[in-house]
């Protein structure tokens, strides 16, 4: 029978549970108080750090083994053997060194000098690890991870440091996530580093329209996502793509915290822009470029066209000739719009391709001559 059960209740499990039970009790509690799930509840990283505390006693068949004899007190304050003379039935300290049971002695450091003599006095020499520390080993296999927190005892150790007094010596005096006092020198838990959220890019490739007129897009995205048993499952989510008008390729839309969990929290989403080919027009920055392919005939004598820009207006066209191969028109206004300047436009382009004859025979080389 053990000689409590604060441990084992904190994991929601039996004194009696096997050492696997116990691991898969606290990676469930562990995901359920995780502070990265519970940002509204403060509470929860308390119970997160509790779990931690439990689970790295627990989990090691030794101290496990001691905690289930003596408690957690004896762990926290260290190993006092009882006065001389009080040996024998119920004296759980009866017939070793110095007050230690045997195969214990490894977790305790004699700070009395004498060798483990009747009477002497045993400090734990066990610092509880930072909890986050604690968690990513456990789900090291499963490549999960949690946010950087502040040390395990820091915030403790700020707000109830004080001088210790009479036998005993100096040191700092703070109290663990059980509420426990406890008292030692160097008492503080490294500042764990955590990697880096990775940030994936995705392109969004859109049509002309699309990026001049605006319009949001539903883009159905797979993540993969950690259950609260610490199984690694797949989700399927509906993001909405705000698209302003006239946002040009190579822009970025960002996401934050919905793609893969991993080490650090979950990935960030970047969508990048990409514009699909336009049978009709090219985007030139914050202008549109029609081409207008004309005969040498046409562009010599003259020629008339009607030209629909990408919002439907109607252009008419007419000129008598001769166009140069290459000249263009511009009409302000009637581009795309300008994202960063609302209610203003680029211009409309319209580009003037000559196209030469492949061949011509000496009579129309003679009559040019004489045109010409």
């Amino acid at each position: 029978m053990v000689k409590e059960t604060k441990l084992y209740d904190q994991l929601n499990i039996s004194p009696s549970a096997t050492q696997d039970e116990i691991k898969k009790a606290y990676r469930k509690a562990a995901l359920k108080y995780h502070p990265d799930k519970n940002k509204d509840t403060p509470e929860a990283a308390e119970r997160f750090k509790e779990c931690g505390q439990a689970y790295e006693i627990l989990g090691d068949p030794e101290k496990r083994k001691i905690y289930d004899q003596f408690g957690l007190e004896y762990i926290l304050r260290g190993g006092v053997p009882p006065p001389e003379g009080a040996a024998g039935e119920g004296n759980p300290f009866a017939g070793s060194a110095g007050g230690v049971p045997e195969g214990f002695a490894s977790f305790f450091s004699n700070t009395a000098g004498g060798g483990g003599g009747p009477g002497a006095r045993y400090s734990y020499n066990f610092n509880f690890s930072d909890p986050n520390d604690i968690f990513r080993n456990t789900f090291r296999d499963s490549g999960v991870g949690s946010d950087l927190f502040e040390e395990f005892f820091t915030g403790a150790a700020r707000s109830s440091t004080s001088s210790a007094s009479g036998a005993g010596g100096g040191g700092r005096r703070m109290r663990n996530s059980f509420g426990e006092s406890m008292r030692g020198e160097g008492m503080r838990a490294p500042r764990a580093t955590t990697p880096e959220v990775t940030t994936v890019e995705r392109p969004l490739p859109l049509s002309l329209e699309d990026l001049f007129a605006g319009v949001t897009k539903k883009m159905k995205i797979k993540r993969k996502m950690f259950d609260d048993e610490g199984r690694r499952t797949t989700t399927d989510t509906v993001l909405e793509v705000p698209i302003k008008p006239g946002l040009k390729k190579g822009s970025k839309i960002r996401f934050k915290g919905v793609g893969d969990q991993e080490e650090g929290g979950q990935q960030d989403l970047v969508f990048i822009v990409e514009e699909k080919p336009h049978p009709l027009f090219t985007r030139d920055g914050d202008d549109i470029v029609h081409s207008v392919d004309l005969e040498l005939k046409e562009a010599l004598t003259g020629w008339k066209r009607t030209i629909t820009t990408i919002d439907g207006k109607n252009l008419n066209i007419d000129k008598a000739g001769p166009t140069q191969p290459g000249s263009s028109d511009s009409y302000p206004g009637l581009g795309m719009p300008i994202s960063k300047k609302p209610g203003q436009r680029g211009n409309f382009v319209v580009k003037y391709n000559v196209r030469f004859p492949m061949s011509l025979s000496p009579t129309q080389r003679q009559q040019l001559r004489e045109i010409l």
